[in-house]
């Protein structure tokens, strides 16, 4: 890694959007238009479906199908490589809003002060401010307005250099949904990156369940075991999946979510989802010195 130059980073801000939500897709467009400094970048994709209306300047990208969270990131991720490309790639929920103007600019400042920042992840909070535990990215959804560095980052709202991406790949596609930015924060760690949480850069969002979605357990459940499998050295797999097993049970999920997640995790275990590329020990420690060591 290198220093970046002295010359105000460029954003480029990707929308993912299935067209059921228009008035909250539009006001979060609103609201990404009001930030302070240079205009972002900013595309809108549908996934299979056709997009409603949108502002003056807005990109529009209508995808011939649903991708899935990390496949339809990665389309964004490439049509801002072909339509002059950006130092900083926000990703933002269609149903967020960002309710202060300087979050852009807050974004620029710190990847501008750290050439080694690979990641900011922002502060989701509901309409009242309180942040959900699972919005919080630390063992136990410990101090959601405090920041500081830790292993992984929310996928609602998030900053990431390009030149990250770059390194080390887009986010895997085959997940469809759960765990994609895991994925992207162990390999950004393991290349020496750092993933910053945010408190400061706050993306509103209603407050929900991530069990909403169809797929979540059983997607949940697969995505595990693969995350394991890709990246984490051969004696800690069992360690890694043996405790979120225990934990899933521990939660006491609903009879059909409980076998949806095992047979995901039955899926996961019998295929294989490459590359396998185990991160290095070091980049363990320096985990578990972060407080969230890769068994957990």
């Amino acid at each position: 890694m290198t220093s970046t130059s002295s010359r105000t980073p460029t954003l480029g801000a990707v929308v993912l959007t299935m067209g059921d939500r228009p008035t909250e897709l539009r006001a979060l467009l609103d609201s990404v238009a009001a930030q302070e400094g240079d205009p972002a970048t900013v595309v809108v994709l549908g996934q299979g479906v056709s997009l409603p209306t949108l502002p003056d300047g807005v990109a529009r990208v209508e995808l011939p199908e649903n991708l899935g969270i990390p496949g339809g990131r990665n389309a964004g991720v490439q049509w801002l490589r072909e339509n002059g490309g950006v130092d900083i790639v926000v990703v933002l929920d269609d149903d967020g809003l960002l309710p202060h103007k300087d979050t852009f600019r807050l974004v620029r400042e710190a990847f501008t002060d750290n050439p080694h920042l690979g990641v900011a992840g922002f502060r989701i909070a509901d309409e009242t401010g309180a942040s959900q535990r699972r919005h919080v990215p630390r063992l136990g959804g410990k101090n959601p307005l405090v920041s500081g560095p830790v292993t992984t980052f929310l996928g609602g709202g998030h900053a990431i250099r390009m030149r990250v991406i770059d390194e080390v790949g887009d986010f895997p596609a085959r997940f469809f949904y759960a765990h994609e930015e895991t994925d992207f924060a162990w390999r950004a760690l393991d290349a020496g990156w750092d993933i910053d949480y945010r408190a400061d850069m706050v993306l509103q969002h209603p407050r929900t369940a991530a069990s909403r979605h169809a797929v979540y357990y059983r997607n949940t459940g697969r995505n595990r075991v693969w995350l394991a499998k890709r990246h984490l050295p051969a004696v800690l797999v069992p360690a890694y999946l043996a405790a979120w097993a225990a934990y899933t049970i521990a939660q006491r999920p609903p009879l059909s979510g409980l076998t949806a997640w095992w047979a995901g995790f039955l899926e996961g275990v019998r295929t294989p989802c490459p590359p396998r590329r185990p991160m290095r020990w070091r980049t363990v420690w320096r985990m578990t010195r972060l407080g969230r060591p890769p068994v957990i």
